[in-house]
């Protein structure tokens, strides 16, 4: 550990330990979603599907939220169900595209997850209520009955040192406080090369999972695509990528996932422009993307659900769409997570 990760992990290691002497627990229900890395394993889709199947089993899910980079002060709603009330730059983008997605969830914005909980419980008084907390594995404050820890199978760790100088937002040995692990974007590859790289990178990864967690359940979970959308949310098929050249954009957390989704889709990417995590667009990216776009003579701009949702306002090409990905899992996910008594 060099002298700068172990300056953040003497951070971590007092944050921790503050919060969690000051712990406090709901009186419903929490699920936490989150991960050890900063970003990329695909938690939005992740808490979209388990709010969306504890919908199907009966209960009434409510989402809690920090809303990374939203300018609102919590707590408040984002949706009470039936959209976004406010806007990506008040909410943060990853709030608002939930809010897009579900219906009849509502969603709740708070630095302080405890004081969500309980702003929502005023209004959302149902016996069934039970709480999805997102991005919650390094959210201390708060008590959780299950604790689900997504990990990225196409790059889990980064470079396996902490931040500043890598991606973990904690040593490896805190995968012992999950309750059950996914595994995401697990998916076979097309070349006998490709699946061998795989493999040997997933053997590695549930070898690191049992040292430090053998007793978790350990599921596999693919981020799926599902539709094409344009900006006024008609939807289009996958096929329509086929063949075609496409030149594509995103500021997201593992943009080399969304590059290989394309790409599966058979689609031709002729230009791929990378932005950082949580963009907020300016009129000259969007320039920028449709000059880029012409250069390529791209049939199509292809962008993220997560991207497009922040292009409100600006003038945008009518051959822009965004990819629709859905988070599958295996359905013993849902049982373990759901079993009563958990």
């Amino acid at each position: 550990m060099g002298p700068l990760e172990f300056i953040y992990y003497l951070g971590y290691s007092f944050k921790k330990s503050r919060s969690l002497r000051r712990q406090k627990r709901l009186p419903r229900k929490v699920i936490s979603v989150g991960n050890i890395t900063t970003g990329g394993t695909g938690k939005t889709p992740a808490v979209i599907a388990i709010a969306e199947e504890a919908k199907k089993r009966g209960y009434q899910p409510c989402i809690l939220t920090r809303g990374y980079k939203g300018k609102a002060r919590g707590p408040c709603f984002i949706s009470k169900g039936t959209g976004p009330l406010l806007s990506v730059e008040d909410a943060g983008d990853e709030p608002v595209l939930m809010a897009q997605r579900l219906k009849g969830v509502p969603i709740v914005k708070g630095n302080n997850r405890y004081e969500a909980g309980l702003f929502a419980l005023q209004q959302v008084n149902d016996h069934t209520l039970i709480f999805v907390l997102d991005d919650g594995f390094q959210h201390w404050k708060l008590c959780r009955d299950i604790d689900v820890l997504l990990m990225d199978a196409m790059n889990p760790f980064g470079n396996g040192r902490l931040l500043p100088l890598g991606r973990l937002r904690e040593p490896l040995r805190e995968i012992k406080r999950a309750d059950v692990i996914v595994i995401t974007k697990h998916s076979h590859r097309n070349s006998a090369e490709e699946r061998a790289s795989a493999f040997s990178r997933f053997d590695n990864l549930i070898n690191i999972i049992q040292d430090n967690n053998p007793d978790a359940p350990l599921f596999m979970a693919e981020h799926v695509p599902v539709c094409l959308k344009t900006f006024s949310g008609t939807d289009l098929s996958l096929d329509t990528l086929f063949g075609k050249t496409v030149f594509a954009f995103c500021g997201i957390g593992n943009p080399a996932s969304f590059k290989d989704s394309l790409l599966r889709l058979e689609a031709d990417v002729r230009g791929f422009e990378i932005f950082g995590d949580h963009i907020i667009y300016g009129r000259q990216d969007i320039v920028r993307i449709h000059d880029n776009a012409k250069r390529c003579a791209a049939d199509w701009i292809v962008t993220t659900e997560k991207d497009i949702i922040k292009l409100k306002g600006f003038p945008l090409p009518e051959n822009l769409v965004s990819l629709q990905i859905d988070f599958a899992v295996d359905i013993g996910f849902y049982e373990w997570v759901f079993r009563e008594g958990r």
